[in-house]
């Protein structure tokens, strides 16, 4: 009877060791896979568009606002411009406002994006309204912040020319 108790034991210990390392080994493997799934690169406020959203943004855009007229052109350097002329005025007249080395912002997958351009401490967006719950919602938006982050102007527009 000793014998088989002996025997017994000599299982049971190895029985729990095979426990033991399925245990580590299943722990570790989870490990790794928290690891591998943390390693997703970051991508900055500032990130340029990709290809299939950069061929939908125009070189140039004219949009009108109950108050304003603006165009916004890309420039050579990949910056952008903003100029602004009172919603009356001929765009051909002299600008009221011109900004430069704007960027261009994207916002989500889906196509939208925004133009940032900072002057004097406020920041000027115009954003394209690609995805909206509202058929009715205009193709875009400027939005004005002033030194305190606070909205000062917001104003649907239309476009006048693409």
């Amino acid at each position: 009877m000793a014998s088989y108790l002996m025997e017994f034991e000599l299982l049971t210990n190895n029985h729990n060791n095979m426990i033991k390392y399925f245990l580590l080994g299943a722990f570790s493997l989870a490990q790794f896979s928290f690891v591998s799934a943390k390693e997703t690169p970051e991508f900055s406020k500032s990130t340029t568009i990709t290809s299939n959203t950069s061929q939908q943004v125009p070189k140039t855009v004219i949009i009108k606002t109950k108050k304003f007229k603006i165009r916004i052109d890309k420039q050579p350097n990949g910056k952008y411009l903003y100029q602004s002329w009172n919603a009356n005025a001929k765009i051909t007249a002299k600008p009221s406002m011109i900004i430069s080395d704007g960027e261009l912002i994207p916002d989500g997958s889906g196509g939208n994006y925004y133009f940032n351009f900072n002057n004097d401490g406020h920041s000027y967006q115009v954003w394209r309204n690609y995805l909206t719950n509202s058929s009715k919602k205009a193709p875009y938006t400027l939005v004005v912040y002033d030194s305190n982050d606070q909205e000062i102007v917001r104003q649907d527009a239309q476009v006048v020319k693409n």
